[in-house]
């Protein structure tokens, strides 16, 4: 694995560190076949490229999980909630950096 990867896949991990406590906890019956950071993939990748939910590569959850799984948090707040996090932590990044604009 190259260093770029293993910079990525770092740089992964500390976001999912971010993220996972923000995802609601479920009660758990058996263990899920799909982890909480496979779904949020799916997710992401359908936001970011704007496929179809059909279209998700197969190396995802099936496009029916990763839709319901959106379906759920976003009408519980949670896809919102995630964002502005995120967008709150980089925009303090940016300005720890010295490269944030004047209020």
């Amino acid at each position: 694995m190259g260093k770029k990867c293993r910079t990525q896949a770092v740089e992964r991990d500390l976001e999912w560190e971010i993220i996972e406590p923000l995802l609601p906890k479920k009660k758990q019956t058996r263990p899920p076949k799909w982890s909480k950071r496979q779904i949020l993939d799916g997710i992401l990748y359908q936001l970011k490229n704007g496929c179809n939910w059909c279209d998700l590569p197969k190396d995802l959850p099936p496009y029916s999980t990763v839709f319901w799984y959106y379906k759920q948090w976003r009408e519980q707040g949670v896809i919102e909630n995630l964002r502005d996090i995120l967008h709150r932590r980089v925009r303090e990044q940016v300005k720890k950096k010295g490269n944030g604009q004047p209020s």
